[in-house]
């Protein structure tokens, strides 16, 4: 009996993943997101049809809801590999910009892109290698970055679609790495770098397993993390956003023993971390 059940499951797990890459929305989202997501989401509810739709569900609320227009990769990396045969840095910097514009992460950055970059290099040893969780467009921050020279930079997130995008970008910044599409709550990266990037990340992880976000700290395998939360909604409200993820942060991280500074920025609020 039980090995029918078992197989009732992943017959209705198989058939949950094709469901939701059928959609145009979520068709590039990793395979392999959508079945730990799928399977968690099938222990919850009461049917299949059910369980597709709260999985959709998740996957907007994770990564769907940040999305301003819908991706033109194509079109943009043209524009940046016209930009970058000019060798005019200025216009290679405004046409990441642009496309960082369609994402909500990295457009309310982009009003402080300057001062965040400064800021939170200034704090830090020479920085070689680079760990980008959940990474979404934040890759085209790169040229405001004081990088070294044969810098390596590692991305990771859950759309095919955009990872390639960006395979196809680092080259053209002047870093070697790539960027890969991988469930980092069930499958963290163990690649060592100087320095590891989740900017707005753990909010998002933590809407597939409660514990995500402790597991994504612990498990970064980096001296320094720059870890960062919505100071706003994606609907512009504050809303006491600060203190909540003051508070959250501070329970995570209790009894670490890591040294941990906080930065005030107008749209997030950011905590450098130093584990090592």
């Amino acid at each position: 009996m039980k090995n029918r059940e078992h197989g009732e499951r992943d017959e209705q797990l198989e058939y949950l993943i094709g469901a939701v890459l059928k959609s145009p929305k979520y068709r590039n989202v990793s395979a392999e997101f959508i079945r730990n997501l799928g399977r968690r989401e099938l222990s919850k509810r009461q049917s299949l049809t059910e369980a597709i739709k709260s999985t959709k569900n998740k996957l907007h609320q994770i990564s769907g809801a940040y999305f301003l227009t819908k991706p033109r990769y194509k079109e943009w990396l043209t524009k940046l590999k016209q930009a970058k045969k000019t060798r005019d840095e200025d216009l290679f910097r405004k046409t990441c910009a642009e496309i960082m514009s369609h994402h909500h992460s990295t457009r309310g950055r982009l009003k402080m892109v300057d001062d965040f970059y400064e800021s939170v290099f200034s704090r830090l040893p020479p920085v070689h290698s680079i760990v980008d969780l959940a990474c979404g467009f934040h890759p085209l921050s790169i040229p405001w970055m004081p990088l070294r020279e044969k810098m390596k930079y590692y991305a990771y997130d859950i759309y095919t679609d955009l990872t390639d995008f960006l395979n196809a970008f680092l080259p053209l910044a002047g870093v070697a790495g790539h960027a890969e599409s991988r469930d980092v709550v069930q499958n963290p990266p163990t690649i060592r770098a100087d320095l590891a990037f989740l900017l707005s990340t753990i909010p998002c992880l933590e809407q597939v397993e409660k514990s995500a976000g402790l597991k994504a700290l612990e498990s970064t395998n980096a001296d320094f993390l720059v870890v960062s939360f919505p100071a706003r909604s994606l609907g512009g409200r504050e809303k006491g956003m600060r203190e909540y993820y003051q508070a959250s942060f501070d329970k995570v991280t209790r009894g670490k023993g890591w040294n941990i500074q906080r930065l005030e920025f107008e749209t997030e609020l950011v905590f450098l971390i130093r584990k090592a």
